[in-house]
């Protein structure tokens, strides 16, 4: 062990010591990652033949890998917008991705203001005409729509019970039009915005599966999923709260993952219809692959559901934690934070 820390260490010094200045990679804006760590506070060190680097200090720990957009950040999978590259020798990352990525997370006081949440909007994918994906098993047709809005109603019943307002944009199989959906969240003035639907493979059915956790793209910049649309699409509505929905998606991931202990599939970026136009922090959640084996068939089943609602609730909780304006020290510890934490699992 002792051989191997003097190792990496070696491999840290060269890491911090090349000196570089911003370059242009395709067009678009660098800065040197070991400069950046520096300036920042961190320790850093490469593995895999420096390929991959660690970024570490008291509060923080980043994985970043060489021609990859994939990160890791305080454990969790984030997709950046563009790969980490590396010239002559000398790791860097895409200036849009410390700015619209890494600052956000790692900074969030500085980068979002306080709100507090009382109304949110739960938005039940699919519906009515649209099933969603299907999915058969013994003669059997699952339809995503159906899961997606009995998930939608637990989820509803949790956070009423810790004393949020909670809207739907349908409580029964119809169809809303997709621009109605952040239309009716934005009417109500809601606080939240959360789409929930479940995915699909269409190869590897036996080995993909977790959640995923979408928010909107930064201007400049590809969306990262299968429909990607380009860098050059312009700011949205949604562009205004991009932090807060970063923020929201980060802390959704985390507590979907840990709660429920399944794979992590990341944090990601899209322009989708129900999260371009929404006023307010928006994210859309992928619960997870109806056609894996086994997760398909917790997804069919309601205490399954129960548990997924349990986690969402939760990492909504964390990211209020972190965005509620501060409270009065006269006043009562906050009794929101207090229920989740006695929310029980579901065996």
């Amino acid at each position: 062990m002792r051989v191997l820390f003097t190792l990496l260490t070696v491999l840290g010094l060269e890491f911090f010591t090349l000196p570089a200045g911003a370059v242009l990679i395709n067009g678009h804006s660098y800065a040197p990652l070991g400069e950046w760590a520096r300036g920042n506070g961190f320790y850093g060190f490469t593995r895999d033949y420096g390929d991959e680097m660690v970024l570490t200090n008291r509060t923080a720990r980043l994985v970043f890998d060489v021609d990859s957009a994939s990160a890791e950040i305080n454990g969790v999978n984030v997709r950046l917008s563009f790969p980490v590259a590396k010239v002559k020798g000398v790791p860097f990352i895409a200036q849009l991705d410390l700015d619209k990525t890494i600052r956000p997370l790692l900074y969030p006081s500085r980068y979002i203001e306080p709100k507090r949440i009382t109304t949110i909007c739960l938005d039940p994918g699919h519906g009515g005409r649209d099933t969603g994906n299907r999915v058969g098993v013994l003669f059997f047709w699952h339809n995503e729509k159906s899961y997606t809005l009995a998930l939608a109603l637990e989820l509803r019943d949790q956070l009423k019970k810790l004393g949020y307002h909670v809207i739907l944009t349908r409580s029964q199989d119809v169809y809303p039009e997709l621009p109605a959906r952040p239309a009716l969240a934005n009417k109500a003035g809601a606080d939240l915005f959360v789409s929930l639907h479940f995915n699909a493979a269409q190869g590897g059915k036996n080995e993909v599966q977790g959640p995923e956790t979408y928010c909107i793209t930064p201007v400049g910049a590809a969306s990262s999923n299968a429909q990607g649309e380009g860098g050059g699409t312009g700011a949205t509505v949604a562009n205004r709260y991009e932090n807060q929905s970063l923020l929201l998606a980060y802390r959704m991931e985390k507590a979907l993952v840990q709660y429920l202990g399944v794979p992590d599939r990341g944090v990601r970026r899209a322009r989708f219809a129900v999260l371009r136009d929404a006023a307010m922090p928006a994210i859309l959640i992928e619960g997870g692959y109806m056609t894996h084996p086994s997760e398909g068939k917790r997804i069919f089943d309601a205490a399954y559901r129960r548990q997924m609602a349990a986690a969402i609730v939760r990492g909504i909780v964390a990211y209020q934690k972190l965005t509620a304006p501060p409270v009065p020290p006269t006043l009562a510890p906050n009794r929101t934070a207090a229920a989740v934490s006695n929310i029980k699992k579901s065996p």
